[in-house]
């Protein structure tokens, strides 16, 4: 298993064939950073990646990305129902394990902002030790969407064997369950 007390690394890729093109300024991978700099507490290297829409161009850096030791990917961008919007099929081609509850909950959450909600196709999968989340690209959206799940992210990365994160308990409250101690079981 690996370290868990080795620095996280974290990856941000967001999917824009606009912003890949120079042609608007990335928002969600801005978005997804200030978010995660405001949560986490303990020691993080995050990277922002951009790349065009396009189910190859998204697989394509997400094997990269995993290769080169991310821990954690947050994927913002190409998940509504538009032709382009092709993140969820390259992050299936990439998968060893899908966990739609995460999908679930945030569109859960974000039907309680917007009726739109129930378009988005977010997902989180695991291929080694990495786990990958999708996520919209509107940075109001990436928050309402990590607020709904991420309690459950450090607990996740300490069972794929990726780096620790602890997170500030007045913010997210991350949810890991505590070991039962010989003494205290009956059994």
């Amino acid at each position: 298993m690996t370290d868990q007390r080795r620095t996280a690394r974290i990856a941000i890729l967001t999917v824009s064939d606009r912003a890949a093109a120079g042609e608007y300024p990335d928002k969600g991978g801005p978005g997804a950073e200030d978010w995660l700099r405001d949560v986490i507490i303990s020691p993080v290297e995050i990277a922002r990646h951009i790349v065009p829409d396009g189910r190859e161009s998204v697989a394509s850096r997400l094997r990269e990305l995993v290769e080169g030791g991310a821990d954690l990917i947050l994927v913002t961008g190409g998940t509504g129902p538009a032709p382009r919007d092709q993140t969820p099929e390259a992050v299936m081609d990439v998968a060893e394990r899908e966990y739609p509850g995460f999908g679930e909950e945030m569109r859960r959450a974000s039907l309680r902002e917007v009726p739109t909600a129930i378009l988005s196709r977010q997902t989180a999968v695991s291929r080694d030790a990495t786990l990958i989340i999708t996520l919209p690209g509107k940075p109001s959206a990436i928050a309402t969407c990590l607020n709904a799940v991420f309690a459950a992210v450090p607990y996740c990365l300490d069972l794929l064997g990726a780096g620790r994160i602890e997170t500030d308990p007045a913010k997210i409250d991350a949810f890991r369950p505590q070991a039962k101690s010989a003494a205290s079981d009956p059994a």
